[in-house]
Protein backbone atom coordinates (compact mmCIF):
# COMPACT_ATOMS: atom_id res chain seq x y z
CA UNK A 1 0.00 0.00 0.00
CA UNK A 2 1.61 3.10 -0.78
CA UNK A 3 2.11 5.55 2.04
CA UNK A 4 0.23 8.84 0.35
CA UNK A 5 -2.59 6.88 0.68
CA UNK A 6 -2.08 6.03 4.42
CA UNK A 7 -1.60 10.18 3.80
CA UNK A 8 -5.35 10.48 2.64
CA UNK A 9 -7.00 8.33 5.21
CA UNK A 10 -5.33 10.43 8.00
CA UNK A 11 -6.17 13.50 5.76
CA UNK A 12 -10.07 12.69 6.00
CA UNK A 13 -9.96 11.72 9.70
CA UNK A 14 -8.26 15.04 10.66
CA UNK A 15 -10.81 17.16 7.94
CA UNK A 16 -13.62 15.26 9.71
CA UNK A 17 -13.14 15.64 12.80
CA UNK A 18 -11.42 19.40 12.54
CA UNK A 19 -15.17 20.48 10.66
CA UNK A 20 -17.23 19.21 13.96
CA UNK A 21 -18.79 16.28 11.65
CA UNK A 22 -17.60 13.58 14.47
CA UNK A 23 -19.84 15.44 16.76
CA UNK A 24 -23.05 13.46 15.21
CA UNK A 25 -21.50 9.97 15.88
CA UNK A 26 -23.01 8.45 19.33
CA UNK A 27 -20.03 6.77 20.39
CA UNK A 28 -21.85 4.61 23.36
CA UNK A 29 -22.18 1.24 21.32
CA UNK A 30 -19.01 1.61 19.44
CA UNK A 31 -15.80 -1.26 19.80
CA UNK A 32 -13.46 0.40 22.58
CA UNK A 33 -10.79 1.21 19.50
CA UNK A 34 -13.49 3.20 17.40
CA UNK A 35 -14.73 5.01 20.85
CA UNK A 36 -11.30 5.99 21.53
CA UNK A 37 -10.78 7.58 17.90
CA UNK A 38 -14.03 9.33 17.92
CA UNK A 39 -13.01 10.86 21.73
CA UNK A 40 -9.67 11.68 20.48
CA UNK A 41 -10.78 13.22 16.97
CA UNK A 42 -12.95 15.91 19.13
CA UNK A 43 -10.34 17.08 20.87
CA UNK A 44 -8.83 18.90 17.74
CA UNK A 45 -12.61 20.26 16.62
CA UNK A 46 -12.58 23.47 15.60
CA UNK A 47 -14.21 25.98 18.51
CA UNK A 48 -15.65 28.18 15.78
CA UNK A 49 -17.70 25.32 14.43
CA UNK A 50 -19.74 24.65 17.44
CA UNK A 51 -21.40 27.39 16.63
CA UNK A 52 -22.98 26.17 13.77
CA UNK A 53 -24.97 23.13 13.12
CA UNK A 54 -23.86 19.59 12.91
CA UNK A 55 -25.18 19.24 9.22
CA UNK A 56 -23.20 22.33 8.13
CA UNK A 57 -20.26 20.76 9.49
CA UNK A 58 -20.73 17.37 7.77
CA UNK A 59 -21.54 18.88 4.42
CA UNK A 60 -18.33 20.87 4.31
CA UNK A 61 -16.21 18.03 5.18
CA UNK A 62 -17.94 15.50 2.81
CA UNK A 63 -17.11 18.55 0.09
CA UNK A 64 -13.79 19.41 0.80
CA UNK A 65 -12.60 15.32 0.75
CA UNK A 66 -13.98 14.48 -2.45
CA UNK A 67 -16.27 12.37 -4.80
CA UNK A 68 -16.29 9.10 -2.88
CA UNK A 69 -17.52 10.88 0.55
CA UNK A 70 -19.75 12.71 -0.62
CA UNK A 71 -21.32 9.67 -2.17
CA UNK A 72 -21.53 8.13 1.45
CA UNK A 73 -23.30 11.48 2.73
CA UNK A 74 -25.97 11.10 -0.41
CA UNK A 75 -26.65 7.55 1.51
CA UNK A 76 -26.90 9.14 4.56
CA UNK A 77 -29.67 11.75 2.84
CA UNK A 78 -32.20 8.92 2.61
CA UNK A 79 -31.81 7.52 6.28
CA UNK A 80 -33.49 10.45 8.34
CA UNK A 81 -34.10 7.69 11.08
CA UNK A 82 -30.53 7.11 11.26
CA UNK A 83 -28.89 10.57 11.20
CA UNK A 84 -31.96 12.46 11.87
CA UNK A 85 -34.56 14.62 9.82
CA UNK A 86 -32.75 17.98 9.65
CA UNK A 87 -29.19 16.52 8.60
CA UNK A 88 -31.45 14.25 5.93
CA UNK A 89 -32.86 17.24 4.71
CA UNK A 90 -29.50 19.36 4.62
CA UNK A 91 -27.47 16.42 3.02
CA UNK A 92 -29.58 16.25 0.97
CA UNK A 93 -28.08 19.19 -0.78
CA UNK A 94 -25.19 17.06 -1.86
CA UNK A 95 -26.91 14.94 -4.62
CA UNK A 96 -27.08 17.65 -7.28
CA UNK A 97 -25.88 21.01 -5.77
CA UNK A 98 -22.51 21.31 -6.04
CA UNK A 99 -20.42 24.02 -7.64
CA UNK A 100 -20.09 22.85 -11.47
CA UNK A 101 -16.84 23.10 -13.05
CA UNK A 102 -15.44 25.82 -15.66
CA UNK A 103 -18.46 26.29 -17.98
CA UNK A 104 -15.44 27.80 -20.63
CA UNK A 105 -14.14 23.85 -20.33
CA UNK A 106 -16.72 22.11 -22.03
CA UNK A 107 -16.94 23.12 -25.43
CA UNK A 108 -13.50 21.88 -26.14
CA UNK A 109 -14.54 18.43 -24.07
CA UNK A 110 -17.13 17.61 -26.33
CA UNK A 111 -15.06 18.91 -29.26
CA UNK A 112 -12.24 16.44 -28.39
CA UNK A 113 -14.53 13.36 -27.03
CA UNK A 114 -17.40 13.30 -30.24
CA UNK A 115 -15.04 15.00 -32.84
CA UNK A 116 -17.51 16.11 -35.93
CA UNK A 117 -20.15 14.80 -33.81
CA UNK A 118 -20.04 17.69 -31.15
CA UNK A 119 -21.49 20.49 -33.69
CA UNK A 120 -24.77 18.96 -33.23
CA UNK A 121 -25.01 19.52 -30.23
CA UNK A 122 -26.71 23.38 -29.89
CA UNK A 123 -28.22 25.90 -27.56
CA UNK A 124 -26.03 24.70 -24.50
CA UNK A 125 -27.75 25.37 -21.31
CA UNK A 126 -25.34 26.26 -18.41
CA UNK A 127 -25.21 23.31 -15.99
CA UNK A 128 -28.74 22.00 -14.73
CA UNK A 129 -27.21 19.46 -12.47
CA UNK A 130 -23.66 19.17 -10.95
CA UNK A 131 -22.80 16.16 -8.62
CA UNK A 132 -19.61 14.81 -7.54
CA UNK A 133 -18.79 12.73 -10.68
CA UNK A 134 -20.58 14.87 -13.80
CA UNK A 135 -22.52 17.96 -14.39
CA UNK A 136 -25.26 17.55 -16.59
CA UNK A 137 -26.33 20.29 -19.29
CA UNK A 138 -29.40 20.83 -22.02
CA UNK A 139 -28.97 21.11 -25.26
CA UNK A 140 -30.40 20.85 -28.88
CA UNK A 141 -29.29 17.84 -30.79
CA UNK A 142 -29.70 18.91 -34.57
CA UNK A 143 -28.92 15.59 -36.39
CA UNK A 144 -27.30 15.48 -39.88
CA UNK A 145 -30.22 12.82 -40.28
CA UNK A 146 -33.13 13.19 -38.29
CA UNK A 147 -35.62 15.57 -36.55
CA UNK A 148 -34.04 18.14 -33.92
CA UNK A 149 -35.20 17.07 -30.33
CA UNK A 150 -33.80 18.01 -26.73
CA UNK A 151 -31.30 15.88 -25.02
CA UNK A 152 -29.47 15.89 -21.80
CA UNK A 153 -25.97 15.87 -22.34
CA UNK A 154 -23.34 14.70 -19.01
CA UNK A 155 -19.78 15.13 -19.25
CA UNK A 156 -17.53 14.00 -16.44
CA UNK A 157 -15.42 16.12 -14.27
CA UNK A 158 -11.77 16.70 -15.40
CA UNK A 159 -9.89 15.03 -13.54
CA UNK A 160 -12.26 13.27 -11.37
CA UNK A 161 -10.92 9.74 -11.89
CA UNK A 162 -7.71 10.54 -10.81
CA UNK A 163 -9.33 12.03 -7.89
CA UNK A 164 -11.49 8.90 -7.11
CA UNK A 165 -9.02 6.26 -7.70
CA UNK A 166 -6.78 7.56 -4.95
CA UNK A 167 -9.92 8.32 -2.45
CA UNK A 168 -10.16 4.26 -3.40
CA UNK A 169 -6.74 3.89 -2.39
CA UNK A 170 -7.32 5.10 0.68
CA UNK A 171 -10.09 3.52 1.64
CA UNK A 172 -8.11 0.24 0.79
CA UNK A 173 -5.63 1.63 3.33
CA UNK A 174 -8.32 2.20 6.22
CA UNK A 175 -10.22 -1.41 5.48
CA UNK A 176 -6.53 -3.13 6.25
CA UNK A 177 -6.14 -1.33 9.19
CA UNK A 178 -10.08 -2.03 10.33
CA UNK A 179 -8.80 -5.83 9.56
CA UNK A 180 -5.64 -5.65 11.37
CA UNK A 181 -6.67 -3.64 14.35
CA UNK A 182 -10.41 -4.07 15.31
CA UNK A 183 -10.73 -7.75 14.68
CA UNK A 184 -14.57 -7.59 15.55
CA UNK A 185 -14.41 -6.15 11.65
CA UNK A 186 -12.87 -8.67 9.89
CA UNK A 187 -15.60 -10.95 9.52
CA UNK A 188 -17.78 -8.26 7.90
CA UNK A 189 -14.78 -8.81 5.01
CA UNK A 190 -14.11 -4.50 4.92
CA UNK A 191 -11.16 -5.14 1.85
CA UNK A 192 -13.84 -6.92 -0.20
CA UNK A 193 -16.27 -4.50 0.26
CA UNK A 194 -14.10 -1.92 -0.70
CA UNK A 195 -12.86 -3.99 -3.86
CA UNK A 196 -16.96 -3.86 -4.68
CA UNK A 197 -16.73 -0.23 -4.72
CA UNK A 198 -13.78 -0.17 -6.56
CA UNK A 199 -15.15 -1.74 -9.29
CA UNK A 200 -18.57 0.01 -9.34
CA UNK A 201 -16.11 3.70 -9.16
CA UNK A 202 -13.92 2.18 -12.35
CA UNK A 203 -17.89 1.65 -14.17
CA UNK A 204 -19.33 4.90 -13.21
CA UNK A 205 -16.00 6.94 -14.34
CA UNK A 206 -17.24 5.19 -17.83
CA UNK A 207 -20.31 7.02 -19.57
CA UNK A 208 -19.73 4.47 -22.69
CA UNK A 209 -20.62 1.45 -19.72
CA UNK A 210 -23.52 3.81 -18.39
CA UNK A 211 -25.07 4.00 -21.62
CA UNK A 212 -24.69 0.13 -22.32
CA UNK A 213 -26.40 -0.08 -18.72
CA UNK A 214 -29.42 1.96 -19.90
CA UNK A 215 -29.92 0.21 -22.92
CA UNK A 216 -30.04 -3.27 -21.20
CA UNK A 217 -32.54 -2.03 -18.87
CA UNK A 218 -34.69 -0.85 -21.73
CA UNK A 219 -34.95 -3.98 -22.71
CA UNK A 220 -35.46 -5.59 -19.36
CA UNK A 221 -38.29 -3.20 -18.38
CA UNK A 222 -40.18 -2.66 -22.20
CA UNK A 223 -43.16 -4.25 -20.79
CA UNK A 224 -43.52 -2.50 -17.46
CA UNK A 225 -45.42 0.24 -16.73
CA UNK A 226 -44.94 3.03 -13.79
CA UNK A 227 -41.33 3.11 -14.20
CA UNK A 228 -39.65 5.21 -16.76
CA UNK A 229 -36.06 6.01 -18.10
CA UNK A 230 -34.13 8.19 -20.87
CA UNK A 231 -32.96 6.50 -24.35
CA UNK A 232 -29.16 6.96 -25.81
CA UNK A 233 -27.92 8.88 -28.43
CA UNK A 234 -25.52 6.45 -29.39
CA UNK A 235 -23.66 8.82 -32.26
CA UNK A 236 -23.36 11.33 -28.89
CA UNK A 237 -21.28 9.22 -25.84
CA UNK A 238 -17.84 9.05 -25.24
CA UNK A 239 -16.07 7.72 -22.07
CA UNK A 240 -16.08 11.35 -20.89
CA UNK A 241 -19.96 12.08 -22.44
CA UNK A 242 -23.48 10.36 -22.72
CA UNK A 243 -26.05 12.07 -24.34
CA UNK A 244 -29.43 10.84 -23.63
CA UNK A 245 -33.11 12.03 -24.15
CA UNK A 246 -34.31 14.76 -22.47
CA UNK A 247 -37.37 13.94 -19.56
CA UNK A 248 -39.03 16.06 -17.50
CA UNK A 249 -40.38 15.78 -13.88
CA UNK A 250 -40.82 17.12 -10.41
CA UNK A 251 -38.17 15.90 -7.95
CA UNK A 252 -39.19 13.16 -6.07
CA UNK A 253 -37.79 14.40 -2.82
CA UNK A 254 -39.79 18.00 -3.27
CA UNK A 255 -43.09 16.53 -2.15
CA UNK A 256 -44.82 20.48 -1.89
CA UNK A 257 -44.72 20.46 -5.88
CA UNK A 258 -45.88 16.52 -5.65
CA UNK A 259 -48.88 17.34 -3.85
CA UNK A 260 -49.32 20.81 -5.85
CA UNK A 261 -49.23 18.73 -8.75
CA UNK A 262 -52.06 16.02 -7.35
CA UNK A 263 -49.38 13.24 -7.92
CA UNK A 264 -50.39 10.38 -5.56
CA UNK A 265 -47.46 10.22 -3.22
CA UNK A 266 -49.02 6.91 -1.71
CA UNK A 267 -48.89 5.39 -4.96
CA UNK A 268 -45.32 6.55 -6.10
CA UNK A 269 -44.06 5.40 -2.71
CA UNK A 270 -45.19 1.85 -3.66
CA UNK A 271 -43.87 2.10 -7.57
CA UNK A 272 -40.74 3.08 -6.78
CA UNK A 273 -40.22 0.07 -3.90
CA UNK A 274 -41.71 -2.33 -6.57
CA UNK A 275 -39.93 -1.22 -9.28
CA UNK A 276 -36.52 -1.71 -7.33
CA UNK A 277 -37.51 -5.31 -6.48
CA UNK A 278 -38.79 -6.00 -10.14
CA UNK A 279 -35.38 -5.43 -11.58
CA UNK A 280 -33.42 -6.51 -8.61
CA UNK A 281 -35.66 -10.13 -8.54
CA UNK A 282 -36.84 -10.97 -12.00
CA UNK A 283 -34.10 -9.43 -14.08
CA UNK A 284 -30.94 -9.60 -11.55
CA UNK A 285 -29.61 -6.01 -12.70
CA UNK A 286 -31.00 -2.77 -10.75
CA UNK A 287 -30.57 0.57 -10.37
CA UNK A 288 -27.94 0.83 -7.60
CA UNK A 289 -27.82 4.58 -6.86
CA UNK A 290 -31.35 5.11 -6.53
CA UNK A 291 -30.93 8.57 -4.29
CA UNK A 292 -33.84 11.51 -4.41
CA UNK A 293 -31.50 13.22 -6.78
CA UNK A 294 -31.97 10.61 -9.44
CA UNK A 295 -35.43 9.71 -9.45
CA UNK A 296 -38.21 12.26 -10.69
CA UNK A 297 -42.19 11.92 -10.97
CA UNK A 298 -44.39 12.59 -14.07
CA UNK A 299 -47.03 14.76 -13.25
CA UNK A 300 -49.34 13.70 -16.15
CA UNK A 301 -48.54 10.24 -15.45
CA UNK A 302 -47.31 9.48 -12.05
CA UNK A 303 -44.80 7.12 -13.39
CA UNK A 304 -41.17 7.11 -11.68
CA UNK A 305 -38.49 8.54 -13.76
CA UNK A 306 -34.58 7.40 -13.27
CA UNK A 307 -31.82 9.01 -14.25
CA UNK A 308 -27.97 8.29 -13.64
CA UNK A 309 -26.80 4.96 -14.18
CA UNK A 310 -23.78 5.23 -13.55
CA UNK A 311 -23.71 2.52 -10.72
CA UNK A 312 -25.65 -1.27 -11.46
CA UNK A 313 -26.25 -3.73 -9.53
CA UNK A 314 -26.04 -7.49 -10.67
CA UNK A 315 -26.57 -10.49 -9.03
CA UNK A 316 -27.34 -13.92 -10.50
CA UNK A 317 -29.73 -16.40 -10.01
CA UNK A 318 -28.86 -18.12 -6.77
CA UNK A 319 -28.63 -14.93 -5.47
CA UNK A 320 -31.99 -13.73 -6.64
CA UNK A 321 -33.77 -16.65 -5.08
CA UNK A 322 -32.20 -16.23 -1.84
CA UNK A 323 -33.49 -12.70 -2.02
CA UNK A 324 -36.82 -13.22 -2.32
CA UNK A 325 -36.75 -16.22 -0.48
CA UNK A 326 -35.64 -13.88 2.77
CA UNK A 327 -38.35 -11.60 1.77
CA UNK A 328 -41.28 -13.69 1.31
CA UNK A 329 -40.26 -15.57 4.65
CA UNK A 330 -40.43 -12.56 6.19
CA UNK A 331 -43.69 -10.92 4.85
CA UNK A 332 -45.32 -14.50 5.66
CA UNK A 333 -43.67 -15.06 9.03
CA UNK A 334 -41.91 -18.13 8.30
CA UNK A 335 -38.78 -17.57 9.67
CA UNK A 336 -37.89 -21.06 9.60
CA UNK A 337 -37.40 -20.38 5.64
CA UNK A 338 -35.08 -17.75 6.00
CA UNK A 339 -33.10 -19.54 8.38
CA UNK A 340 -32.67 -22.01 6.03
CA UNK A 341 -31.84 -20.11 3.29
CA UNK A 342 -29.07 -18.68 4.76
CA UNK A 343 -27.03 -22.11 5.67
CA UNK A 344 -28.50 -22.99 2.06
CA UNK A 345 -26.43 -20.67 0.54
CA UNK A 346 -23.28 -21.04 2.63
CA UNK A 347 -23.72 -17.54 4.30
CA UNK A 348 -24.02 -19.12 7.89
CA UNK A 349 -21.33 -21.72 8.85
CA UNK A 350 -22.74 -25.13 8.94
CA UNK A 351 -21.41 -25.54 12.74
CA UNK A 352 -24.53 -23.48 13.67
CA UNK A 353 -27.89 -24.48 14.57
CA UNK A 354 -30.69 -23.29 12.10
CA UNK A 355 -33.53 -23.57 14.98
CA UNK A 356 -31.40 -20.99 16.60
CA UNK A 357 -30.51 -18.52 13.96
CA UNK A 358 -34.56 -18.75 13.05
CA UNK A 359 -35.58 -17.96 16.69
CA UNK A 360 -33.07 -14.91 16.50
CA UNK A 361 -34.62 -14.15 13.21
CA UNK A 362 -37.52 -13.77 14.67
CA UNK A 363 -37.06 -11.24 17.01
CA UNK A 364 -36.00 -9.08 14.32
CA UNK A 365 -39.07 -9.59 12.01
CA UNK A 366 -42.22 -9.78 14.74
CA UNK A 367 -42.08 -6.79 15.84
CA UNK A 368 -41.86 -5.34 11.90
CA UNK A 369 -45.54 -6.99 11.92
CA UNK A 370 -48.47 -4.79 11.62
CA UNK A 371 -46.39 -1.39 12.03
CA UNK A 372 -46.12 1.43 9.46
CA UNK A 373 -42.55 2.60 7.82
CA UNK A 374 -42.22 5.80 10.71
CA UNK A 375 -43.23 3.10 13.13
CA UNK A 376 -40.37 0.83 12.58
CA UNK A 377 -36.70 2.19 13.42
CA UNK A 378 -34.26 0.70 10.85
CA UNK A 379 -31.33 2.01 12.69
CA UNK A 380 -32.55 -0.60 15.55
CA UNK A 381 -33.28 -3.17 12.98
CA UNK A 382 -29.58 -3.18 11.21
CA UNK A 383 -28.00 -3.30 14.82
CA UNK A 384 -29.90 -6.35 15.87
CA UNK A 385 -28.76 -7.90 12.24
CA UNK A 386 -25.45 -6.87 13.12
CA UNK A 387 -25.85 -8.76 16.85
CA UNK A 388 -27.28 -11.55 15.32
CA UNK A 389 -25.08 -12.24 12.55
CA UNK A 390 -21.97 -11.57 15.02
CA UNK A 391 -23.17 -14.20 17.06
CA UNK A 392 -23.55 -16.77 14.61
CA UNK A 393 -20.59 -16.03 12.78
CA UNK A 394 -22.42 -15.13 9.24
CA UNK A 395 -19.72 -13.78 7.21
CA UNK A 396 -20.21 -10.51 5.08
CA UNK A 397 -21.04 -11.55 1.11
CA UNK A 398 -19.25 -8.39 -0.41
CA UNK A 399 -21.03 -9.32 -4.14
CA UNK A 400 -24.35 -8.35 -2.32
CA UNK A 401 -23.07 -4.94 -0.84
CA UNK A 402 -24.41 -2.89 -3.42
CA UNK A 403 -27.57 -4.65 -3.30
CA UNK A 404 -27.44 -4.01 0.50
CA UNK A 405 -26.57 -0.37 -0.12
CA UNK A 406 -29.75 0.16 -2.66
CA UNK A 407 -32.52 -1.15 -0.57
CA UNK A 408 -31.25 1.31 2.15
CA UNK A 409 -31.70 3.88 -0.47
CA UNK A 410 -34.64 2.88 -2.06
CA UNK A 411 -36.68 1.85 1.22
CA UNK A 412 -35.34 5.58 2.12
CA UNK A 413 -37.08 7.35 -0.83
CA UNK A 414 -40.40 5.12 -0.16
CA UNK A 415 -40.55 6.09 3.50
CA UNK A 416 -40.06 9.85 2.77
CA UNK A 417 -43.13 9.83 0.05
CA UNK A 418 -45.68 7.99 2.47
CA UNK A 419 -44.70 7.22 6.36
CA UNK A 420 -47.39 5.11 6.69
CA UNK A 421 -46.52 2.36 3.90
CA UNK A 422 -46.54 -0.95 4.91
CA UNK A 423 -43.05 -2.18 3.00
CA UNK A 424 -44.29 -6.21 3.47
CA UNK A 425 -47.47 -5.66 1.55
CA UNK A 426 -46.35 -3.56 -1.20
CA UNK A 427 -43.41 -6.49 -1.42
CA UNK A 428 -45.62 -8.99 -1.81
CA UNK A 429 -46.97 -8.95 -5.15
CA UNK A 430 -43.86 -9.21 -6.80
CA UNK A 431 -41.84 -11.19 -4.99
CA UNK A 432 -44.77 -13.60 -4.67
CA UNK A 433 -45.56 -13.91 -8.27
CA UNK A 434 -41.90 -14.31 -8.92
CA UNK A 435 -41.63 -17.07 -6.36
CA UNK A 436 -44.68 -18.70 -7.88
CA UNK A 437 -43.63 -19.12 -11.31
CA UNK A 438 -39.77 -20.01 -9.87
CA UNK A 439 -41.89 -23.47 -8.52
CA UNK A 440 -44.18 -23.34 -11.82
CA UNK A 441 -42.83 -25.22 -15.28
CA UNK A 442 -40.84 -22.36 -16.51
CA UNK A 443 -38.76 -21.84 -13.08
CA UNK A 444 -38.29 -26.58 -13.34
CA UNK A 445 -37.13 -25.84 -16.51
CA UNK A 446 -34.31 -23.13 -15.73
CA UNK A 447 -33.06 -25.14 -12.74
CA UNK A 448 -32.98 -28.45 -15.11
CA UNK A 449 -30.82 -26.14 -17.90
CA UNK A 450 -28.77 -24.24 -14.96
CA UNK A 451 -28.09 -28.60 -13.86
CA UNK A 452 -27.19 -29.33 -17.13
CA UNK A 453 -24.92 -26.72 -17.52
CA UNK A 454 -22.95 -27.41 -14.62
CA UNK A 455 -22.57 -31.12 -15.67
CA UNK A 456 -21.40 -30.58 -19.49
CA UNK A 457 -18.85 -28.06 -18.10
CA UNK A 458 -17.62 -30.91 -15.54
CA UNK A 459 -18.16 -33.61 -18.63
CA UNK A 460 -15.82 -31.34 -20.76
CA UNK A 461 -12.99 -31.97 -18.07
CA UNK A 462 -12.58 -35.53 -17.91
CA UNK A 463 -10.88 -36.22 -21.20
CA UNK A 464 -8.12 -33.60 -20.24
CA UNK A 465 -7.76 -34.52 -16.72
CA UNK A 466 -8.00 -38.71 -18.20
CA UNK A 467 -4.98 -37.32 -20.47
CA UNK A 468 -3.22 -36.15 -17.59
CA UNK A 469 -3.43 -39.03 -15.74
CA UNK A 470 -2.25 -41.66 -18.21
CA UNK A 471 0.76 -39.06 -18.75
CA UNK A 472 1.73 -39.39 -15.04
CA UNK A 473 1.04 -42.67 -15.06
CA UNK A 474 3.27 -43.90 -18.06
CA UNK A 475 6.03 -41.40 -16.76
CA UNK A 476 6.09 -42.99 -13.27
CA UNK A 477 6.31 -46.65 -15.16
CA UNK A 478 8.93 -45.39 -17.42
CA UNK A 479 11.03 -45.27 -14.51
CA UNK A 480 9.58 -48.46 -12.74
CA UNK A 481 8.56 -50.52 -14.88
CA UNK A 482 7.07 -51.02 -18.38
CA UNK A 483 3.27 -50.01 -18.71
CA UNK A 484 0.88 -53.17 -18.21
CA UNK A 485 -2.19 -54.31 -19.00
CA UNK A 486 -3.88 -53.27 -15.59
CA UNK A 487 -3.12 -49.80 -15.86
CA UNK A 488 -4.77 -48.89 -18.77
CA UNK A 489 -7.80 -51.24 -17.96
CA UNK A 490 -7.56 -49.22 -14.26
CA UNK A 491 -7.55 -46.12 -17.14
CA UNK A 492 -10.59 -47.67 -18.71
CA UNK A 493 -12.90 -48.32 -15.14
CA UNK A 494 -12.18 -44.53 -14.67
CA UNK A 495 -13.33 -43.27 -17.50
CA UNK A 496 -16.33 -45.57 -17.41
CA UNK A 497 -17.25 -44.70 -13.09
CA UNK A 498 -17.32 -41.14 -14.81
CA UNK A 499 -19.61 -41.69 -17.59
CA UNK A 500 -21.75 -43.30 -15.28
CA UNK A 501 -21.33 -40.63 -12.44
CA UNK A 502 -22.86 -38.19 -15.02
CA UNK A 503 -25.35 -40.19 -16.62
CA UNK A 504 -26.32 -40.58 -12.72
CA UNK A 505 -26.29 -37.49 -11.41
CA UNK A 506 -28.46 -35.77 -15.09
CA UNK A 507 -30.89 -38.45 -14.06
CA UNK A 508 -31.23 -37.41 -10.50
CA UNK A 509 -31.76 -33.74 -11.37
CA UNK A 510 -34.54 -34.06 -14.24
CA UNK A 511 -36.43 -36.30 -11.29
CA UNK A 512 -35.65 -33.92 -8.63
CA UNK A 513 -37.20 -31.11 -10.50
CA UNK A 514 -39.66 -33.06 -12.43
Amino acid sequence: MLISAYYRLARAGYVLAREGALSIVSAKDLPGPLKLGIWLGRLIERPSVRKTGHVERLNKALNLLGPTYVKFGQTLATRPDVVGPQIANDLAGLQDKMDPFDATLVPAILSEALESKAAELTELSPPIAAASIAQVHKARLVPANGLPRTVAVKILRPGVAQRFMADIESYYAGAALAERFVLSTKRLKPTQVVETLDRSARLELDLRLEAAAISEMAENIKDDTGFVIPTVSWDHVAQNVLTTTWVDGIPIRDHAALDAAGVDRKALAAKVLQSFLRHAIRDGFFHADMHPGNLFADPRTGNVIAVDFGIMGRINRRERRFLADILYGFITRNYRLVAERHFDIGYVPKDQSVDDFALAIRSIGEPLHGRTAQDISMARVLGQLFVITDLFNMQTRPELVLLQKSMVLVEGVARALDPSLDIWTVAEPVVGDWLRKEEGPLGRVQDIRDQLSIFAEAAQRVPVILGQAELALNDYHANKRPPDRLTRWALLLVAAAGTIFFAVATVRVLLSTS
